[in-house]
């Protein structure tokens, strides 16, 4: 199954850098602009300048920001700035995070996992899934950068079943007594911590664990694959070794499928194109659609709008239910999809999924053509999508229940693959706490 492989991590020196928090940074694909800057900014050594640099005028082939990436990370291993520990290690990591979207007052989740490497493995082996489609841009980028850095700045986040806990609890028992290496609150607000585990027993017996359990990426499916097309392209250039190399492998954090600390949120669809009158568009729905209302006025939105939230969630527990919000209707509608409609226990993972029941019976629809679809905004907060209706943005709005874990689990057991946006997980490791940088 998967074969873990403890390694050298290279990490931040706070005697060169000084304070960590200033030099880390987001993952870079949700990076806007402005926080690009912001880090680009902050720091001369904050890790954006390594994993999403500026283009700039007459850029080319030799010289363009995966090349400047790649001279920085030279020049910061050689000034100190960045240091590769002595002994091979797995990284323990927590994040106590408050619920995205939550209520004030909401209890903290306290997400834990811990950082490695791990053999790269071909989709299909059986022991490692993806779980989403990839578009090639995104691994065109990444793939340049990788070929020039030789590094992975960012951690795939995957999981694995671990129902008795065995692999953290161990992993915890080890570092009892130590204080973290990093220990920060991050501009979330969360806090970040890390420890190394070096102790060979410790490390022995985790990789002999690992090594009985199936991988189901979370989160990075464009870096997996890109460092899937890498290894190919080392692999056929001439007097390639035969032997083992570090682009045989990838930095993976790696999670409990039963962590309770993992939150998986929803995607919201707002369209941005015309739709039906909502008489005409109720009219369409009802034969595949129980429907409830949830009517408003501007004094008591607010009540209702909570309400309508409220048994979304909880009528999604036990059935595929989604909520309809459109663009001048003083009333949120609930559709619950009619029992004759909803999927047997014979049909694929993927086709039992609430985000393919949306798509299938909902968005189809109303989005007709590919240019319509591709006009689809998203959102993972609730109430960001319904104000997007209510004060013009979008047309209508539909809201989904979250993925669940297991669901994830189910598809790429399955050997499927979920549709563009189905799941996002949270919360996200920060880049550059541990990089992986590989020799050779």
């Amino acid at each position: 199954m998967a074969h873990v492989i403890p390694f050298h991590g290279t990490l931040y020196n706070p005697s060169t850098v000084g304070d960590v928090r200033q030099v880390v940074a987001p993952p870079y694909d949700i990076i806007d602009p402005t926080l690009q800057k912001t880090l680009h900014d902050r720091h001369p050594n904050n890790v954006i300048r390594l994993e999403l640099g500026y283009e700039q005028p007459g850029d080319s082939a030799s010289n363009n920001k995966y090349t400047r990436a790649a001279v920085a990370l030279k020049e910061w291993l050689n000034s100190g700035a960045l240091r590769r520990d002595s002994q091979p290690a797995i990284y323990y990591h927590t994040i106590e995070y408050h619920p995205p979207y939550s209520a004030p007052g909401t209890p903290t989740k306290l997400f834990k996992g811990f950082l490695s490497t791990v053999e790269l493995e071909e989709f299909g082996s059986g022991k490692i899934y993806p779980h989403e489609n990839t578009r090639a841009a995104a691994k065109t980028d990444r793939l340049n950068l990788l070929e020039a850095c030789r590094a992975n700045f960012s951690p795939i986040i995957s999981l694995y079943s671990d129902p008795g806990n065995e692999i953290l609890t161990l992993i915890e028992q080890s570092i009892a007594a130590e204080k973290p290496r990093i220990d920060f609150q991050d501009d979330e607000g969360f806090r970040q911590r890390l420890w190394s585990v070096t102790d060979k027993t410790v490390l022995d017996k985790v990789v002999q664990i690992m090594n009985t359990k199936q991988l189901f990426i979370a989160d990075g499916h464009h870096r997996y694959e890109t460092a899937l097309n890498y290894r190919r392209a080392r692999r056929q250039l001439p007097a390639a070794p035969a032997t083992p190399q570090p682009y045989d492998n990838v930095l993976m954090l790696f999670a409990s499928l039963e962590d309770k600390g993992l939150t998986v949120l929803p995607t919201h669809r707002v369209l941005t194109t015309p739709v039906p009158a909502p008489s005409e568009l109720l009219r369409r729905l009802e034969s595949l659609f129980d429907v409830t209302p949830f009517p408003f006025q501007p004094s008591n939105e607010p009540q209702a709008r909570g309400q309508f939230i409220d048994t979304l969630r909880s009528r999604g527990q036990t059935m595929p239910v989604f909520g309809l919000a459109l663009r001048n209707d003083p009333q949120y509608y609930l559709l619950a999809l009619k029992a004759a409609h909803r999927p047997s226990g014979a049909t694929s993972p993927r086709d039992r999924l609430d985000v393919s029941l949306l798509q299938q019976h909902v968005i189809a629809t109303l989005c007709s053509t590919q240019s319509e679809q591709e006009a689809i905004l998203y959102s993972k907060d609730d109430h960001e999508a319904l104000n997007w209706v209510r004060q013009g943005t979008g047309t209508a709005a539909l809201l989904l229940n979250p993925t669940r874990v297991a669901e994830v689990q189910a598809v790429a057991s399955a050997g499927e693959r979920m549709p563009h946006k189905s799941t996002y997980f949270f919360p996200k490791p920060l880049t550059g706490l541990v990089m992986n940088v590989m020799e050779g």
